[in-house]
């Protein structure tokens, strides 16, 4: 077969890449096509993404990408839960909010009087972050936002990106499942929960699965950017599912860390869990490739140290991410514990006094340094890992012999090896742009070219090195784990 070419548009919450994946005899190639920062802005008092700023620079990675002379697809994966409104002409009703915005501050314990949360557990598996898209409709029902009566369609951010791509509107099955209004045990919207709480189901399209083809770029945006009308392939839109479709892995005694601005830690399934157990866990149930489910935890993640960090430029002080990790590795072990999960840091800002708060409040001693910041948050985030990890095994009953972590923070060889050293198990790290290559070798699948989610696994192993780390000194660890469950203990921080 000729070598096919798909173009992977990947959002993060802090950055947008689009990369031209070039499959051919049974390995893929990645070329860069265009970078760009993705910043949330304030207006209004809401905090919303720079839709208009997205839009272009999607476009010019396809303007980037018109000199290859013969294209098969492309598609859009992005964070989760966050989504649009149209209306009935198909006019987007504002700009997205971002997830982080405080419109959702309260709103757990507003809704679990309304209804119960073993009830809403029951009918969508899914755990409960407040941002999570049910809490931010019922947000707006709340403050009496006039949007939810004018919409006629709901639309997560790929499945608008496709939309405006394609002028077609679906929801796609694994962003869907993040919304904690889809129940996958009926592998359908869950509709007496969202007329239960009020909310207007009209809004959502039937579930299309990570694959589908939508259809042919635009004749108005193929001309705009000077390529012909290729197709747009809906891949695992929630960037998680596509990373997740790249871990290098074979057999199934293995969990992943998708590591980036998030961390989530898992195991894939073929089917959701979800009962007491997974509840007191508050794991959560999401869709991936071929319909498996993502049984994982959202932890955090080095949001941590980039808030550090942005918080540090403000006040002066330029350290690239490779500085700050190099700072961590000369401080000394673990002079403070922190809760990744701690509700404060959710927010945008002030990252460093939020971490002297909650060493005042756990009567630790505050990091003073900039690398003895970073080297907590690193610290915290492994130990967190092995509280997660200690919750798969308890759910599932068996033991996991090894950890995958793939994506942008698989970089960070010191977080590597902390988790390594904190879980007890071997780390294998890589690839890097797991969830670009995921979405690449999903739209591949829809096309024809892999006919199972295990070739692609083998695409990846025959493609990209990887790197291990052993883990050492468990007694150090041990006792700081021993720490981290006492002062998670006296400050709880998840809901």
């Amino acid at each position: 077969m000729s070598a096919k070419n798909l173009i992977a548009f990947d959002l993060g919450a802090e950055s947008g890449r689009a990369l031209l994946g070039t499959l051919d005899a049974g390995r893929l190639t990645l070329t860069d096509l265009h970078r760009f920062p993705n910043t949330p802005v304030r207006m209004n008092g809401r905090l919303h993404w720079n839709l208009p700023s997205l839009w272009d620079n999607l476009k010019q990675g396809l303007r980037s990408a018109a000199a290859t002379s013969d294209l098969h697809g492309l598609g859009v994966d992005t964070w989760g839960v966050d989504f649009a409104l149209l209306n009935r002409s198909g006019e987007i009703l504002g700009l997205p909010v971002c997830y982080r915005d405080s419109r959702t501050d309260g709103i757990l314990e507003r809704t679990f009087q309304r209804v119960p949360r073993q009830r809403i557990f029951q009918s969508t598996g899914i755990q409960f972050l407040q941002f999570n898209t049910l809490f931010q409709l019922l947000a707006m029902r709340q403050c009496r936002s006039t949007l939810l009566d004018t919409a006629d369609r709901l639309l997560f951010i790929p499945d608008l990106l496709h939309y405006l791509f394609t002028g077609i509107a679906r929801n796609e099955f694994s962003i869907a499942t993040t919304s904690q209004m889809y129940d996958p045990l009926k592998k359908d919207w869950a509709w007496d929960l969202l007329a239960e709480l009020d909310l207007p189901a009209r809004l959502l399209a039937p579930v299309v699965p990570c694959g589908t083809v939508l259809g042919p770029l635009s004749n108005e945006v193929a001309s705009e950017c000077g390529i012909r009308p290729v197709p747009v392939i809906a891949p695992a839109s929630h960037d998680t599912a596509s990373a997740v479709a790249s871990v290098p892995a074979e057999g199934s005694d293995w969990c992943y860390i998708s590591s980036g601005t998030w961390s989530l830690m898992g195991v894939e399934l073929p089917a959701p869990i979800i009962n007491e157990k997974s509840l007191r866990y508050n794991y959560t149930n999401e869709g991936g490739v071929g319909g498996s489910i993502r049984f994982l935890k959202n932890i955090m993640g080095l949001w941590l140290v980039q808030e550090c960090r942005r918080h540090w430029l403000k006040e002066g002080h330029e350290h690239t991410y490779a500085e700050l990790t190099r700072m961590a590795s000369e401080a000394p072990p673990f002079l403070a514990i922190i809760d990744p999960d701690h509700a404060p840091f959710l927010s945008p800002g002030h990252m460093p006094p939020k971490i002297e708060e909650f060493c005042r409040q756990t009567r630790q001693p505050a990091p003073a340094a900039q690398g003895q910041f970073v080297r907590t948050c690193l610290e915290s985030l492994a130990l967190a890992y092995r509280r997660t990890l200690e919750g798969l095994e308890d759910i599932l009953g068996r033991r996991i012999a090894t950890i995958h972590i793939v994506g942008g923070g698989c970089q960070n060889e010191l977080l590597n090896q902390m988790t390594a050293d904190a879980c007890g198990r071997p780390v294998i790290a890589g690839p890097v742009e797991a969830t670009a290559i995921g979405n690449i070798l999903c739209q591949a699948m829809a096309i024809g070219e892999i006919d199972s989610l295990a070739n692609a696994r083998a695409v990846v192993r025959a493609s990209f090195p990887v790197t291990r780390f052993e883990p050492r000194d468990p007694q150090s660890w041990n006792a700081a784990y021993a720490r981290f469950q006492a002062i998670l203990s006296e400050c709880p921080s998840s809901p």
